[in-house]
C-alpha cells in the first residue's frame, strides 16, 4: 500500500510559478513510477507528467512540455512538480499517482492522492 499526500497548490498570477510536492508512505516508494494528473472543472482528468523509479525517465503532456518539470527524491519518498510560466488553462486540481506502469494512462496507476488546487489568474 502507498499513501500519497499532495501539497503546494494555491493561487498564482499568469506567468508565475508553483512547486507541488507529493509525500508518499511506504518502503517501496523507489520501485514505483510517479505521475501527476490534473482535472479542470467540467473536464476529464488528464495526464501531466510521469517519472520512472530512478528519476532518469520522464514523460510530459505536450501542453506542459518546456514549462513543467517532474522530479523525485527517493530518500525522502517525495515527488515534485515544478510549474513555471503558468497559464489560466493550467487551473485544475492536481493529483499525484503511483504505479508500476510507466506511461500516461490514468487507469494503470494504482494509488492516488486527494489532490491539491492550483488556480492561475489572468
Amino acid at each position: 500500500q502507498v499513501q500519497l499526500v499532495e501539497s503546494g497548490g494555491g493561487l498564482v498570477q499568469a506567468g508565475g510559478s508553483l512547486r507541488l510536492s507529493c509525500a508518499a508512505s511506504g518502503r517501496t516508494f523507489s520501485s514505483y513510477t510517479m505521475g501527476w494528473f490534473r482535472q479542470a472543472p467540467g473536464k476529464e482528468r488528464e495526464f501531466v507528467a510521469a517519472v520512472g523509479w530512478s528519476g532518469g525517465n520522464t514523460l510530459y503532456a505536450d501542453s506542459v512540455k518546456g514549462r513543467f518539470t517532474i522530479s523525485r527524491d527517493n530518500a525522502k519518498n517525495t515527488v515534485f512538480l515544478q510549474m513555471n510560466s503558468l497559464k489560466p488553462e493550467d487551473t485544475a486540481v492536481y493529483y499525484c499517482a503511483a504505479g508500476v506502469y510507466f506511461g500516461t494512462s490514468e487507469g494503470r496507476y494504482a494509488y492516488w492522492g486527494q489532490g491539491t488546487q492550483v488556480t492561475v489568474s489572468s
